[in-house]
């Protein structure tokens, strides 16, 4: 059984079928929402950080909103494999109260983050030139923005509703902010299929971005007036950049992309629009590497873990779900780690396109 798939656009795909797959190749780095389900990503993210990426010479760009933001800043500290083991442990061993509130979530989330950071985390990230980190998060525009919970509420049903019409209308309720130790260097300033602003990433802001960057509209707090940002409330990277859907890089370098799934999903609101998928022209030199179907289906559940695992199944039955697909992650690795090595499976790779939906 394969544990792997991998999905590369046109550009990706003749290049690594002429010279296989190599750290050089790659430009930038991606890492997308999805709360738990990284967990089947965890063993790739350690062979990545601790052996694939250590052998490139050239600079490494990388994006990420929520979780996969949280990934990837652990790659630009100073030893990032002990960082992601880090995050992993503490974000699998989460516990709740019975009814837990946004206040509870945030707090924990906080203590989280800053274990995983240590007491100089955020000065290697933010210094970092080799690993240039880029978070995403959600600034709220008009009635979103109040303190009151209805009118947020109330400008979220909007916002999804004039999603229904049109992605483009987010940036009316949504003002998609990067924050990047690149600055205005980054190659995203300037995106215009929404609303894009970038800001400079600090060590005084970095933990505030990364909380942002995770916090699901009230199931945590967001975040109010970011320092080195505009005034207002963010929240979640993922409401504008859920899996992505814009052009990534524009040189001859590829993109490589660890996803938990074959479906590539543009926004938070696009969840449950099955027409509303990423375009195949924005994917023409990335690699997506997910876990295969076979993989998933013999995990316990049949399926990777997701946030409704906090409701449907006790803090132990959680645990030992979860630490199994941590543990049975590293096949995907050890997979990933022969094609790199040998080439043997290079011709497996399939179509961007003729991924399932």
């Amino acid at each position: 059984m394969s544990s792997l798939s991998i999905y590369a656009g046109p550009t990706a795909l003749q290049q690594i079928r002429r010279e296989g797959l190599k750290a050089d190749q790659f430009k930038v780095l991606v890492g997308a929402s999805g709360g738990p389900k990284w967990f089947v990503l965890y063993g790739l993210d350690r062979y990545l950080f601790g052996e694939f990426f250590p052998r490139r010479e050239q600079q490494l760009i990388t994006l990420g909103s929520s979780a996969g933001a949280w990934r990837l800043c652990c790659l630009a500290i100073s030893d990032p494999v002990s960082a992601i083991e880090r995050l992993a442990r503490l974000y699998s061993r989460q516990k709740y109260s019975d009814q837990p509130t946004a206040a509870e979530i945030s707090e924990k989330a906080r203590a989280m983050l800053s274990e995983v950071l240590g007491s100089d985390g955020a000065r290697q990230i933010v210094e970092n030139q080799y690993f240039r980190t880029h978070i995403i998060t959600s600034r709220v525009r008009g009635l979103g923005a109040s303190r009151f919970a209805a009118l947020q509420v109330l400008a979220l049903l909007a916002s999804a509703a004039c999603n229904l019409v049109s992605r483009k209308t987010l940036s009316l309720f949504f003002e998609r902010t990067l924050f990047s130790n690149m600055g205005q260097t980054s190659p995203w300033t300037a995106l215009s299929d929404l609303a894009t602003v970038v800001h400079k990433l600090s060590v005084e802001n970095l933990e505030e971005v990364m909380i942002a960057s995770g916090s699901i509209p009230f199931a945590l707090e967001g975040v109010r007036d970011i320092s080195g940002a505009e005034p207002g409330l963010y929240w979640d990277g993922g409401i504008t950049d859920y899996h992505f859907d814009m052009p990534f890089h524009a040189g001859r370098e590829l993109v490589l992309y660890p996803h938990f799934s074959a479906a590539v999903i543009p926004g938070w609101f696009d969840k449950k629009l099955p027409w509303r998928r990423a375009n195949p022209r924005h994917f023409h030199n990335v690699v997506l590497v997910t876990p295969s179907r076979e993989f998933v289906a013999d995990l316990s559940y049949g399926k990777i873990p997701d946030r409704s695992d906090f409701q449907n199944l006790d803090y132990d039955s959680r645990l030992a779900y979860w630490q199994e697909v941590l543990d049975k992650s590293k096949l995907i690795a050890d997979e990933f780690a022969h094609i790199v090595d040998t080439g043997n499976g290079i011709d497996n790779i399939l179509r961007f396109e003729d991924k399932p939906r």
